[in-house]
């Protein structure tokens, strides 16, 4: 008979993509940008409202992906050693809110790494520490209680680069991640240079706009010079 826990162990890997992080990069730098992406999207992609950001921040990376077992759940040590810088981890812990599977010192090792964050559908802590080092997380709640690794030395029970489900959207290794104050929004590796192309696009008309706000125009103003607000 198989070794069915080692079978649910997957570690693979995806190739990165630096020059077109890049631009993601850029329209970062616009406000909203987790809004722009969803708008050009067509408003799909984005996970669940309830995963926040621990404190004001805001993200872009390609996907690491994490699969914990359910109702088992360990911190995902084994994605700090595999993931690269730029890369954003994303763990899907099967929404639980009452364990943490990431804190204060996986943050500072991940940060060491060039790990720029880490969106859980599940839970997170110390959020005083990572604030303090600007490593930011996205999760669905937080809480003291942390998982049984740092007394059992496990971090095995999980999968790696592997199709997840993260906050109601499908997560492939290699996908683009936006994540700011209001959200996170999930942009598939395929369409990922059309996507950031119309993203800076509407980035750009935004901030034109804007600048006709702060004279004072109207609303017509802006429809008749724009079509749209």
């Amino acid at each position: 008979m198989p070794d069915v826990s080692t079978d649910l162990r997957v570690f693979n890997d995806f190739e990165r993509n630096p020059e077109l992080l890049k631009k993601f990069d850029k329209v970062l730098e616009a406000y909203s940008a987790a809004a722009i992406f969803a708008d050009v999207q067509y408003r799909t992609g984005v996970m669940d409202s309830a995963i926040k950001p621990a404190f004001r921040a805001k993200v872009t990376g390609q996907a690491v992906t994490v699969q914990l077992s359910k109702g088992d759940l360990v911190d995902p040590l084994r994605a700090l050693e595999m993931a690269q810088p730029g890369d954003v981890i994303v763990v899907d812990a099967g929404g639980d809110e009452q364990t943490s599977v990431c804190g204060g010192l996986m943050g500072g090792l991940a940060q060491n790494r060039g790990i720029r964050g880490m969106i859980v559908d599940g839970t997170g802590r110390d959020t005083d520490e990572l604030e303090d080092i600007n490593w930011p997380i996205w999760t669905k709640a937080i809480t003291p209680r942390g998982t049984h690794t740092m007394f059992s030395g496990r971090k095995e029970e999980l999968s790696i680069n592997v199709p997840i489900a993260c906050g109601g959207v499908v997560v492939n290794p290699g996908d683009f991640i936006v994540a700011d104050l209001m959200g996170v929004v999930v942009i598939p590796q395929e369409i990922a240079e059309e996507t950031v192309r119309l993203a800076q696009e509407q980035a750009d008309r935004e901030e034109e706009t804007r600048k006709w706000v702060a004279q004072g125009k109207t609303v017509e103003d802006l429809l008749n010079e724009f079509g749209r607000i």
